[in-house]
């Protein structure tokens, strides 16, 4: 059968094709290869372990056979940290005979929920400024807090911390780590003109932890270094 018409379209497209593919080839002909202009990859570093810091020792003298370690950042954060912990002991009770001594629990209470780590003293003198920073009221009388919500009974509705306090969590043996970095932001938030320094105030709240505090000098430290030093990560938000 004799072939049909060339169409000249396809044609003109084809041999334009032809031509740019050559222009392409002579640029890259005429400069190095960009494999070859790549860096050489980093050496693989056998062996590499984390350098320790005596500042995390503590992490290490929670005694327990299994570590894990709940990341908080939020005031609704910070009643779920306690909570899920408590879950967390009681499971490992109940679905293998482990008591809270067998576990190395840690709470990291940072940027929002730093604050939460506090005693009602220090609530009383800044929880306005503070429930204003953060947008939190106390849902007992929908006022900015001046008590640590997540440390008092008797709370109205369901709470994300069901009932369980933070003294609770610590006669359990729960641990906290505490953002540094927070803790000196939240004591500028409660300084006024004529008041305490922010530096006052920083001394003050170091001294009004609540039980089994820990200071990290950042709480995004603490998680990194508490990985380091063994401990599963768990994000509550």
């Amino acid at each position: 059968m004799p072939r049909p018409p060339a169409d000249p379209q396809r044609r003109s497209f084809l041999a334009r094709l032809a031509a740019g593919t050559a222009a392409l080839g002579a640029v890259f002909a005429g400069s190095a290869s960009p494999l070859a202009a790549m860096p050489a990859a980093l050496p693989v570093q056998d062996g590499w372990k984390p350098e320790r810091h005596p500042q995390d020792d503590w992490l290490d003298q929670i005694p327990g056979k299994h570590r894990i370690f709940f990341d908080t950042i939020s005031p609704t954060g910070a009643a779920d940290g306690i909570t899920f912990a408590s879950n967390y002991a009681t499971a490992s009770k109940n679905g293998y005979g482990l008591e809270v001594k067998d576990l190395a629990i840690v709470i990291c209470y940072r940027h929002w929920a730093t604050v939460f780590a506090f005693n009602d003293t220090v609530w009383a003198k800044y929880g306005e400024a503070w429930g204003k920073a953060i947008n939190f009221n106390d849902p007992a009388t929908n006022a900015p807090p001046v008590r640590n919500v997540w440390n008092a009974t008797g709370l109205p509705g369901k709470q994300p911390n069901r009932g369980v306090t933070i003294d609770m969590a610590v006669k359990r043996g729960f641990h906290f780590a505490i953002c540094d970095m927070a803790t000196r932001a939240f004591a500028g938030m409660a300084a006024k003109p004529g008041g305490s320094s922010t530096d006052e105030i920083y001394a003050e709240l170091k001294a009004s932890t609540l039980g089994n505090a820990h200071f990290a000098a950042a709480g995004i430290v603490a998680v990194d270094r508490a990985q380091e030093r063994g401990y599963s990560f768990a994000y509550i938000g």
